[in-house]
């Protein structure tokens, strides 16, 4: 348990030292935003001193960043995202994001078939937007049908009723979708 604690220290303390330097601040620039002495913030910065929680609200606020964000553990985890997918009703979807992300969004790569039924449409609230990564999304909002093409995006009020398909062959989209669309259009497959 020591050497995980030495180990976060150490990363919490290049962090702070990184993010001084990222923004062009001196030692002393830093000291005095956070009201600290120069040589108590060199004595954190290098380890020769252990960085108490008060000390490390005051740098975290001088810094622009979060407790949490300074003090969170390195691991892949919070790089590398193993996408997850789901077949259902002429979708595939892999989810690209973190589930429970602290963000509230969700991100997902979806595949349409060709042959997906568009024709029920549904309403949530919030706003949906998607770009076209390969081929054509058919994007019905209300009375509307609109063709969103490759390197294309769209972005539109969800209480509009709506539906994506594909024409012409298989569509992948990217799509960010709040918390009311995740429900709306993941719920079976989470």
């Amino acid at each position: 348990m020591k050497q995980e604690e030495g180990a976060l220290d150490d990363l919490v303390r290049q962090r702070i030292r990184s993010l001084r330097v990222a923004k062009g601040w001196s030692l002393d620039a830093l000291a005095a935003r956070c009201h600290l002495s120069p040589s108590t913030l060199s004595r954190l910065e290098t380890g020769h001193r252990r960085i108490a929680l008060d000390q490390l609200v005051l740098l975290a606020r001088a810094l622009g960043t979060t407790l949490d964000q300074l003090v969170e553990p390195a691991d892949d985890s919070d790089v590398v995202i193993r996408p997850t997918h789901e077949r259902g009703s002429g979708v595939t979807t892999w989810l690209l994001s973190r589930d429970g992300a602290s963000h509230g969004r969700t991100v997902a790569k979806m595949r349409i078939e060709p042959d997906r039924p568009y024709d029920t449409l549904g309403v949530h609230p919030g706003r949906d937007w998607f770009t076209v990564l390969s081929g054509t999304a058919v994007l019905r909002l209300g009375d509307r049908t609109v063709f969103v093409e490759a390197g294309q995006a769209a972005e539109f009020s969800t209480m509009v009723p709506h539906a994506i398909g594909a024409r012409g062959g298989p569509c992948e989209i990217l799509t960010i979708l709040d918390h009311d669309g995740e429900l709306a259009h993941l719920g079976d497959t989470q």
